[in-house]
């Protein structure tokens, strides 16, 4: 792994940059590329923001989200592109590596421990609840610029990675990062209203659809539940309105894991996986099918009918029960 230093001293060297995060961006992604690239453009680098699937609905309204664009058919004239918050480089989606493919030297910083070290610099710590605190650190161990953006960008970045500071992988230095940012002006009041009160109906309407489908093992500790293709036509739904509903279920006493299953467009199957114990890891699960994440919050994706992925996930998580 490379020190702060050395992707200090590279960032130095080079004027154009692109930063990229995961498909399906959640609020780590967006937070940590709005947050590096508003650092960089203090620094007089000229930034391209890219995200495959665009930013979500539910974090527009972070300062600088109009930035992250999706990927077109040009081929960018990058010197360095910078990979956030992604386990493995083909989550960053074609079209948006089609964008950076003349940039000539790679730059990984990430906080899934499956990540492989696919950048010619790699930072990957992942005992950090979110790259945004990654981020924060090097910000602030380097003495460069802490933008208002970036500020806001990186309270969400950990706030939503951490399910709101709830987490076991919350640590003092987190708590420590949240109070330095509200010194520094951060609104808490507003921003944690636009993070985790300000949700579309059709989130309700997903709910209840998706407890109708809520199954409990036998033995108690595995509740999952489904989401259709038909159901998300039906409901006109975007994206990231499921995201974090799987801690509903993860809460229920009793349960160790909880599966969310969805079919996707393309008839694959998105498995997101969530520990509740420090004995059953997630990621190792997910691994077992090709997937990765952190310890107790990894995902997959596989093919098959949900009925089929179902069985052969649920029959892997009872292995690790026993």
């Amino acid at each position: 792994m490379n020190t702060f230093e050395e992707i200090i001293a590279v960032i130095n060297q080079h004027q154009r940059f692109i930063i990229l995060s995961h498909i399906r961006p959640d609020g780590d992604a967006i937070g940590s590329t709005i947050a590096l690239g508003s650092t960089l453009e203090a620094m007089g680098k000229e930034v391209t923001y890219i995200n495959e699937d665009g930013v979500p609905e539910s974090l527009a309204f972070l300062p600088g989200s109009d930035k992250v664009k999706q990927p077109t058919d040009d081929v960018l004239d990058v010197e360095v592109a910078i990979a956030v918050d992604c386990a493995n480089k083909p989550r960053l989606g074609e079209q948006a590596l089609k964008m950076a493919a003349n940039a000539t030297l790679w730059i990984n910083i990430d906080h899934h421990k499956s990540n492989p070290g696919y950048g010619d610099l790699n930072y990957i710590d992942a005992q950090s609840p979110a790259t945004g605190q990654i981020l924060y650190q090097m910000i602030k161990e380097q003495g460069l610029t802490l933008t208002n953006e970036a500020r806001d960008s990186i309270y969400v970045a950990v706030s939503t990675d951490t399910g709101s500071f709830q987490y076991s992988g919350t640590t003092a230095a987190t708590y420590e990062m949240a109070a330095n940012l509200v010194n520094l002006g951060l609104n808490t009041g507003k921003i944690n209203e636009q993070i985790y009160d300000s949700f579309p109906y059709r989130r309700v309407a997903l709910t209840r659809e998706l407890l109708n489908t809520l199954e409990i093992s036998s033995c108690g500790e595995i509740a999952d539940w489904h989401l259709l293709k038909k159901v998300k036509h039906e409901l006109d739904l975007k994206p990231d309105d499921s995201e974090g509903l799987i801690d509903m279920i993860r809460s229920i006493q009793g349960v160790s894991v909880a599966l969310f299953f969805e079919e996707l467009m393309d008839d694959s199957i998105r498995v997101s996986i969530r520990s509740k114990t420090g004995s059953i890891d997630a990621c190792e699960i997910a691994q077992l099918f090709g997937g990765g994440g952190h310890a107790k919050a990894a995902g997959i994706r596989m093919s098959g009918s949900i009925a089929e992925v179902r069985l052969a996930v649920i029959c892997e998580v009872s292995k690790h029960l026993l």
